[in-house]
């Protein structure tokens, strides 16, 4: 019988997750996931996943921390050091950078530095996670301001989804940016998923 597998994912994953462990037939793995809106607070995600990892000690087989550094500073991975290498993370610096791959994020960073990013869940939650926090929804004279060393918007999408491709599209307009798309899948965040998985003996 396979070892049950714990992942403490950002908010913001769930769904992806969620759906590879669907079609993959993860049946041991358990979610549990840490609200999204924590990237506005990035110092806050390394104690919340220390918790909650202390909390399920022992009751799992094996943890998995899916998240990247997300603006931590090096932090998740002080925390997860604590843990004697026991618990393992996403790769690189952020979403961006495991759904993309590493290489070809560092080649869309290089073509344009001042390029705003969106996922799947980032053009969903767009008002909610970036309008609103910035008070563009009541001030949006800011919007020169706070956007105007961006020049392009590039929607990195997880799924062939026309409506999610029309909101990136409507949040690029709002920016007064350019707008580009390149479809990504899931990227590093299945491939880092199936190794866990195989190593708990689920396939």
């Amino acid at each position: 019988m396979p070892d049950s597998v714990l992942v403490i994912a950002c908010g913001a994953l769930a769904r992806e997750i969620n759906a590879l462990r669907e079609t993959c037939g993860w049946t041991h793995m358990h979610l549990e996931c840490i609200d999204a809106r924590l990237h506005n607070r990035p110092a806050e995600i390394p104690l919340e996943l220390c918790d909650r990892i202390r909390k399920h000690q022992g009751r799992f087989e094996r943890i998995f921390v899916a998240y990247a550094d997300c603006g931590t500073g090096g932090e998740i991975d002080r925390v997860l050091a604590t843990f004697e290498g026991q618990i393992e993370r996403l790769p690189g610096a952020h979403c961006y950078q495991f759904f993309a791959g590493g290489d070809r994020f560092a080649e869309l960073a290089a073509a344009d530095p001042g390029t705003f990013y969106l996922t799947d869940f980032l053009a969903r939650n767009f008002d909610r996670l970036v309008i609103e926090p910035l008070k563009l929804d009541t001030h949006p004279e800011l919007r020169d301001e706070y956007f105007r060393n961006y020049s392009r918007l590039v929607f990195l999408s997880q799924t062939n989804d026309a409506g999610l491709l029309e909101r990136a599209r409507r949040a690029a307009r709002r920016l007064g940016l350019a707008f580009e798309h390149v479809h990504t899948g899931y990227g590093e965040l299945e491939a880092t998923l199936r190794l866990q998985m195989a190593a708990a003996g689920s396939g």
